[in-house]
């Protein structure tokens, strides 16, 4: 039982995160075969696994500690990861980040079999946790290192049925059956006495004597009276606690990112590089509606202390037009995000169109959405000449003045959040500062779509060029290469990558795959694109193409009213439209019904009030699935929808989706770490969502 809280609930019997980085430093340093295959970090295809991973590379680094980072993009991947792993014999160190919270690590079926120098610490914001990693003991159970954020000391009640149920031996059931059950028990009690008393020194008298005097009593005494003997009963009740947790659906706690800051806190290694990679991890949970509006708040706070400590106070009154202010300027900086999509770089217009909290609030994908957002900009005093122009172009005056405009004018239209307290960061004369929020947008874009899929981006000054000088071009950066020889340590071994010869470590080549997969691809050009600004700036232009994909497609959904609402959910299956090979990919699709949620808490009445509570019919589970031409599958999506903008409710539709599964025999898999999200064959999609929404009513 290993499980590390943070340093403020550490003690001297439960040490914390320093603690733990000492013993990886000083099993590395002492380990007799010490290679790059030693200490080995898995991380999931995610911006905040990323940020987490490029922290800990860099602690590393510092610390001359030789590693390997290798990609992992779902449960089947980590299966044969896993089954890659048992070849190392020099491996003593295993990190995974964003994966493991939920597997039974312990058992033989992931790491119970491996050598007893093995250690594998586990960095997961996604919750529940599995119990038998969190407390199970012996050698395999304390080999479990849980990176913890102080949420396991709420869980005393479900350690205990744990621990109740793991070690405590079920009450005879036949004692309770029949009086001559009873009698056999009694009888088995007799003959277990006997044996104990053949090698006694006592006469056969006294034998008979305490056999004949009451030996089925005293036989049934002992048994009734074992310390660690459970009744059915309270089996039966801590079997319900146990179902509780699991059943209650998945939520996340603190970001990996964020853990690793505080370890190097902790170290006293805090500079503006991690501090702003653990505000990437946090600003990703917060977009992405991991995490509520009060939770983001909690760690912001910490956050903005922790930018004021490192860096000096910008000028009052700056606002958006705050500019580095020298070459080597690389501060970050408070500021309030508007909820305008990546509005910096694009137009104003453009930017609260494809905004999910405008475009939701003003029903955007109707026509008398669009007169609203053009009446509300009018009122402003905004142009449409000035609206269409690139952000950065527009008149000084007009942006200086937007904020407070906006807060004059947008709560006639009902939009009354239109920002949120964020950061952002400079980056010398190289670039305008970039805030996170679009960070976290070029970050996602690179990791869904960097490659693997044919995408066409807006040439920046090209738009309303003409026929001649307007339009687009497709997007390649997801083709350049991603090893360089200055970072061979941190290439994948040849059967752990799929890679061919030239990129293999042993030089074999076994002729199946010839070069990298795609998620693999876009993993390496978001972890090179988080210390090249460059590249996250190219990215921008990506990420606009994904939010217009999302946009057209969700306005499409909702103006052809292809939502269909069965029972306790809304559905959506999309199997045509040219934006179909986009939205194969799960993190899109997730962005998608994320859009869908919003709009259907505000602007569509439902249709079938009959199955479901009134008061949550806003909130219902939404269900999005995706034909995939190519494979003759479907990508599924769970989300929840809470009642109010901002909270987050419990995502069920782990549990649901397997339930489903099972009671219909449908053909399924799990491509990713989220057990949200499964695909599925073609010809089982139908019933496969018939027999899930059966179950509607738990929501």
């Amino acid at each position: 039982m290993v499980w590390l809280p943070p340093p403020q609930l550490a003690s001297a019997s439960r040490p914390s995160y320093g603690e733990a980085y000492a013993k990886i430093l000083a099993t590395h340093r002492r380990a007799p075969l010490t290679s790059a295959s030693s200490v080995i970090i898995l991380a999931a295809p995610d911006v905040d696994a990323l940020c987490a991973s490029k922290m800990l590379a860099d602690l590393f680094k510092q610390d001359d500690v030789m590693h390997r980072l290798i990609p992992v993009s779902g449960h089947a991947e980590l299966e044969r990861v896993r089954e890659e792993l048992t070849k190392y014999r020099d491996l003593h160190t295993l990190i995974m980040f964003n994966m493991g919270a939920i597997i039974d690590l312990p058992s033989e079926d992931w790491f119970g079999d491996f050598p007893t120098s093995l250690t594998v610490h586990v960095i997961d914001s996604s919750r529940p946790q599995n119990l038998a990693s969190v407390f199970g003991t012996g050698e395999n159970g304390d080999r479990i290192i849980i990176w913890d954020d102080g949420g396991v000391e709420d869980l005393q009640e479900e350690r205990k049925a744990w621990e109740v149920l793991t070690y405590a031996p079920e009450e005879d059931s036949d004692e309770e059956d029949s009086d001559q059950d009873s009698d056999e028990a009694a009888e088995e009690d007799e003959e277990d006495d006997e044996e104990g008393y053949e090698g006694d020194d006592a006469s056969p008298s006294r034998k008979r004597r305490s056999l004949g005097e009451g030996g089925r009593k005293e036989g049934k005494r002992r048994k009734l009276e074992q310390p660690n003997r459970i009744s059915r009963e309270e089996r039966a009740q801590h079997e319900s606690r146990l179902m509780k947790y699991y059943r209650s659906g998945t939520w996340h706690g603190q970001s990996a990112s964020g853990t690793m800051y505080i370890l190097a806190t902790v170290l006293e290694r805090v500079d503006n590089d991690l501090l702003w990679l653990a505000i990437l991890g946090l600003t990703y949970q917060y977009i992405t509606s991991r995490i509520s509006r009060d939770d983001y708040d909690k760690y912001q706070r910490i956050y903005h202390d922790e930018v004021a400590r490192l860096n000096p106070a910008p000028p009052a009154g700056f606002g958006d037009e705050y500019k580095s202010q020298n070459p080597d300027d690389n501060s970050v900086y408070a500021s309030d995000e508007l909820r305008f999509m990546m509005f910096r770089h694009w137009n104003l217009y453009d930017a609260m169109y494809h905004s999910s909290y405008v475009a939701t609030k003003l029903g955007i994908w109707k026509e008398r959405g669009r007169k609203r957002l053009t009446g509300l900009l009018a009122k402003m005093g905004f142009s449409i000449t000035d609206t269409q122009q690139p952000y950065p172009h527009m008149a000084k005056d007009l942006k200086l003045s937007l904020r407070q405009k906006l807060d004059q004018l947008a709560p006639d239209y009902g939009l009354v959040e239109l920002s949120y307290p964020s950061f952002a960061r400079c980056y010398g004369y190289r670039s305008q500062p970039l805030s996170a929020g679009d960070a976290v947008e070029a970050l996602s874009a690179l990791l869904d779509i960097a490659g693997g899929t044919r995408i066409e981006v807006e040439v920046e000054g090209t738009r309303n060029g003409g026929e001649w000088f307007g339009g687009g071009k497709i997007w390649d950066g997801g083709r350049e290469g991603r090893y360089r020889e200055d970072e061979r340590e941190n290439v994948p071994p040849g059967m752990l990558a799929n890679v061919n010869a030239q990129v293999g470590a042993d030089g074999k080549d076994t002729g199946e795959k010839v070069e990298v997969q795609w998620w693999m691809k876009n993993f390496w050009s978001a972890y090179d694109a988080l210390s090249d600004i460059e590249r996250q700036r190219d990215a921008i232009s990506l990420s606009m193409s994904m939010h217009r994909a999302i946009m057209r497609q969700g306005a499409s959904i909702i103006d052809k009213q292809d939502i269909k609402t069965l029972r306790g959910h809304r559905v959506v299956v999309l199997t045509q439209g040219p934006d179909l090979p986009l939205f194969v990919h799960p993190g899109i699709l997730a962005r998608l019904a994320l859009w869908l949620l919003d709009a259907l808490r505000d602007r569509v009445e439902p249709t079938a009030p009959a199955y479901a509570r009134s008061r949550h019919r806003k909130a219902l589970p939404l269900v999005v699935a995706c034909l995939n031409e190519k494979t003759g599958t479907f990508i599924v999506v769970g989300v929840t929808g809470a009642p109010d903008f901002d909270n987050v409710r419990k995502n069920e539709f782990g549990l649901a989706f397997l339930d489903a599964k099972e009671r219909c025999n449908a053909r399924t898999r799990h491509g990713t770490f989220d057990t949200s999200v499964l695909e599925i064959n073609k010809e089982d999609l139908k019933v496969f969502l018939e027999t899930l929404c059966e179950g509607g009513e738990r929501f």
